[in-house]
C-alpha cells in the first residue's frame, strides 16, 4: 500500500516541501517502496531498468510485439502464443498472435480445485461461494447442455440475468466451446434487449425469474413473451429460479450433465468471444464483436500491471451484466483472484452497503463508479468509521470523470492508504486507455498514465497535437489486442471505420474530451459526440427517440448530454402536436415508458418543450450543435445547419440554468 499525504500537505504551498509537480494538480498518495517494487509493474520496470513508467510505457509503444509476447508469458496465459506475436500494420491491419491456438477458460479457470474463486451477495444478504473446482464442473454442464441444445463454435448465446454466479458458470461453459456470450442486466425492458439481442440472432436464452432491486421484488417472467417474439431465433429459455411451465429451470437444465469434464476446444487468438453494445446517434444499438483472447489479455495487462492485483485477491468491482465491466471482472479470475459479484441496489438501504460487503469479504480491491462515489460523498457518511477496510490495496473508479472531491472522499472516508486508481476506456475496446500506475503518485482528480502498449494522444479539431493543459479529442496511434473484430453485420466494415477512424485518418479516435495535465496526468472531460453517457453507460439517442415519438403528443425529440455538478445529465428536448400540453402526466409517461420499455439509464433528467429542433441541410437532427450550445461551446460545422437561428432558444434555456 501507499500513503495519502495530509491535507495541510497539500494546500498552499506544495507537497513534502515540493510544490506541485509542473504546475498540474497536487500530489495525494505516494506508494510504497517495498509495495511498489513488488507489484507487476514494480518487477516489470525492474527487469527492463526502467527508471519511471514514463520510459517503460515508451517501450511498450516502440515495441509493441515485444511488451505483449511478455505480457502473455508473465500473465501466464494458457495455450500456444504461436511464433509470431503480431503481423500487419495499423490499427486495423494488425493482427495479435495468428498463429496461436488457446481457449480462456483454460486461463480463467487455471489454479488449485479447492480456492474459493467466486462469491456471489443479493441484495437481501444471501451469500453463496463456489470453489475453483465446483466452477469447473458447472461450467462442464454448461458446456454439456450447450452442445445438447445444437450450439456450435461461434453461435450466439446469451443471457438477460442478474450479476450471480449463475451467470458467470453460463458464460465460461459457452465460452469453453467456442460460443460467443452476450450478456444483459435484467432492468431492460422487452424493447431495450431485442434492439440488442435480436440483431445476434441467439440460440439460447438464460434469464432469472426476477431480482430484488430497492427492497422490491421485480419479476422477469411477465415480460418473457414479449421478449422472445423479438427473438425468434432463439431454440432454448433456461430461467434460473424456476417458475416458467414451458421453459427448465437452471437446476434441471444441468441436471443430466452433471459430471461432465470441462474440455474447453482450443480456437485461434482472433475468434470471436464477446459481443458487447455500445450505441451511436442513430440506428440499433452497435454490435461490438470482440476477441475473447484479446479481452483477456488487454484487461489482464491492466489488472496486474496497472491495478495491481495479485494471486489469492479479493476482487469486487460494482457492475450489473450490462456492462463492459462485468467481462472485465470476470476476467480477474485468471490472476487467481476471488471475484465478488453483488447484484441489487448499491445505495440500499444505506450507502455503506457496497463498503460492508467490501468489509466482510476483506476485499483487496474495490472498483466504484465515480458517480456513486459522489453520491456516498454526499450522503454524509464516513464508511472507515464503521468498517473496516484495513485490507483495501486499491480502490478503482470508472463510468465518468471522478472530480477532485470524490479523490478527498476516498482519503478521507474510505481508505487512508489505498492506491485511487481514477481509469478510463471503453465498451468499444473492453478495456482502458488510462488508467492507474501503482508505482507513481496520485494527483488530485487526474488520471494516471496511458495504458501500457496504448499510444494516446490528446488532438485538436484540425488534427495536430493539443499543447499541455488544452482541451482536445483522446486518439490512440497504436494496435492493441481488444481492438474489435468488427461489428455485427458489417462485413465490409464501414460503419467500424465510420465510428472510429473517419474523424482523424490512421488512429483510433474514441470520442471523448481529454486534457493532458501539466502534471502529466490526464483529465476526462465528458463525452465530445452525440452519444449519451448515462452514469457512465453510453446510450444512442436512437434508443430514446423510437420510444419518446411513440407518444401522439410528442412530434420529434432530441437528446444530449450536459455537463452537470461534475457529471453528465440526459436533456430530452420535445416538439408537441399542437392541442398538447407538456404537463406532469406526459412527462411521467415519457419518464415511464423509457424506464420499462428501454432501461432506466435512458430516462433523462430534464424533459423540455422547445419550439424548433436544429436540424443539417440534409434533414437530419443537429444533435451536436445542440450538445455544444447546451454546454457552452463552439458549434462545430454551424454552415451545415439549415436553421442556425434555431441554436439561438438552447442558447437562452442553457444560460437560464
Amino acid at each position: 500500500m501507499g500513503a495519502w499525504l495530509g491535507r495541510d500537505m497539500v494546500s498552499g504551498g506544495g507537497v513534502s516541501g515540493g510544490g506541485v509537480s509542473g504546475g498540474g494538480a497536487a500530489v495525494v498518495w505516494e506508494p510504497d517502496p517495498k509495495e511498489a517494487a513488488s507489484s507487476a509493474m514494480g518487477q516489470l520496470q525492474a527487469r527492463h531498468g526502467a527508471a519511471d513508467y514514463a520510459s517503460l510505457h515508451r517501450w511498450s509503444v516502440e515495441h509493441p510485439e515485444l511488451f505483449w509476447r511478455e505480457a502473455w508469458d508473465d500473465l501466464g496465459i494458457v495455450g500456444s502464443a504461436g511464433e509470431t506475436a503480431r503481423e500487419g500494420e495499423g490499427l486495423l491491419g494488425t493482427r495479435f498472435f495468428p498463429e496461436a491456438q488457446l481457449n480462456v477458460v483454460d486461463t480463467l479457470l487455471a489454479g488449485p480445485g479447492d480456492d474459493v474463486v467466486i462469491v456471489g451477495v443479493t441484495e437481501d444478504g444471501h451469500r453463496c461461494e463456489r470453489t475453483r473446482d465446483e466452477v469447473r464442473g458447472d461450467a462442464a454442464a454448461v458446456a454439456a447442455a450447450l452442445r445438447a441444445s445444437g450450439v456450435q463454435p461461434g453461435d450466439r448465446v446469451v443471457a438477460w440475468t442478474p450479476n450471480s454466479v449463475e451467470a458467470a458458470a453460463y458464460a465460461l461453459g459457452a465460452l469453453s466451446i467456442g460460443a460467443v456470450v452476450s450478456t444483459a442486466s435484467p432492468d431492460f425492458g422487452p424493447a431495450g434487449l431485442v434492439d440488442r439481442f435480436g440483431q445476434i440472432e441467439p440460440l439460447v436464452l438464460m434469464l432469472s425469474s426476477g431480482y430484488q432491486y430497492g427492497g422490491r421484488w421485480i419479476d422477469c417472467l411477465d415480460r418473457l413473451p414479449e421478449v422472445l417474439a423479438g427473438l425468434p431465433s432463439v431454440r432454448t429459455v433456461i430461467v434460473v429460479g424456476g417458475g416458467a411451465s414451458d421453459h427448465p429451470s437452471w437446476d434441471d437444465w444441468l441436471a443430466p450433465h452433471r459430471g461432465a469434464v470441462l474440455a474447453p476446444v482450443a480456437l485461434p487468438f482472433a475468434h470471436p468471444g464477446f459481443i458487447l453494445f455500445s450505441s451511436g446517434t442513430t440506428g440499433r444499438p452497435k454490435c461490438i464483436v470482440h476477441s475473447a483472447a484479446g479481452v483477456l489479455l488487454k484487461v489482464l495487462s491492466e489488472q496486474a500491471y496497472h491495478l495491481d492485483i495479485r494471486d489469492q485477491d479479493r476482487v469486487m468491482y460494482f457492475t450489473t451484466c450490462g456492462w463492459m465491466m462485468w467481462n472485465w471482472l470476470l476476467c480477474a479470475l485468471a490472476r487467481n483472484a476471488c471475484i465478488v459479484l453483488y447484484d441489487g441496489n448499491p445505495g440500499y438501504p444505506t450507502m455503506s452497503r457496497l463498503f460492508e460487503i467490501a468489509a466482510s469479504e476483506q476485499v483487496t480491491f474495490l472498483g466504484l463508479s465515480a458517480k456513486f462515489i459522489d453520491a456516498t460523498r454526499k450522503s454524509g457518511i464516513r464508511p472507515i468509521d464503521d468498517s473496516d477496510l484495513s485490507t483495501l490495496r486499491t480502490v478503482a473508479s470508472t463510468g465518468s470523470p471522478l472530480g477532485p472531491d470524490g479523490f478527498d472522499f476516498i482519503h478521507d472516508s474510505v481508505s487512508s492508504t489505498a492506491h485511487l486508481a481514477s481509469i478510463s476506456g471503453g465498451t468499444d475496446i473492453c478495456g482502458c486507455f488510462v488508467l492507474g500506475v501503482p508505482t507513481e503518485p496520485v494527483r488530485r482528480g487526474e488520471i494516471q498514465a496511458p495504458a501500457l502498449g496504448l499510444d494516446i494522444l490528446v488532438l485538436a479539431d484540425d488534427g495536430t497535437p493539443a499543447l499541455t493543459g488544452e482541451t482536445g479529442e483522446l486518439v490512440c496511434r497504436t494496435p492493441f489486442p481488444s481492438i474489435p473484430l468488427g461489428f455485427w453485420g458489417d462485413d465490409d466494415g464501414s460503419r467500424l471505420r465510420a465510428a472510429y477512424f473517419e474523424r482523424f485518418p490512421g488512429v483510433w479516435a474514441h470520442g471523448d474530451f481529454i486534457v493532458h495535465t501539466h502534471g502529466g496526468g490526464y483529465e476526462i472531460l465528458g463525452r465530445s459526440d452525440a452519444t449519451l453517457n448515462a452514469n457512465g453507460v453510453r446510450i444512442g439517442t436512437a434508443e430514446i427517440y423510437r420510444i419518446v415519438e411513440g407518444f401522439d403528443e410528442v412530434t420529434e425529440s432530441l437528446a444530449v448530454g450536459q455537463a452537470w455538478d461534475g457529471d453528465t445529465r440526459v436533456i430530452l428536448f420535445v416538439t408537441i402536436a399542437q392541442a398538447a400540453v407538456l404537463d406532469d402526466d406526459l412527462i411521467a409517461r415519457i419518464r415511464l415508458a423509457l424506464r420499462t420499455q428501454a432501461s432506466p439509464r435512458h430516462v433523462p433528467a430534464v424533459i423540455v418543450v422547445a419550439p424548433e429542433l436544429p436540424r443539417t441541410r440534409s434533414n437530419k437532427l443537429a444533435e451536436l450543435a445542440v450538445s455544444d450550445t447546451v454546454n457552452g461551446r463552439v458549434v462545430r460545422d454551424a454552415s451545415a445547419l439549415a436553421n442556425a437561428d434555431s441554436l439561438r432558444w438552447f442558447a437562452d434555456w442553457a444560460s437560464r440554468g
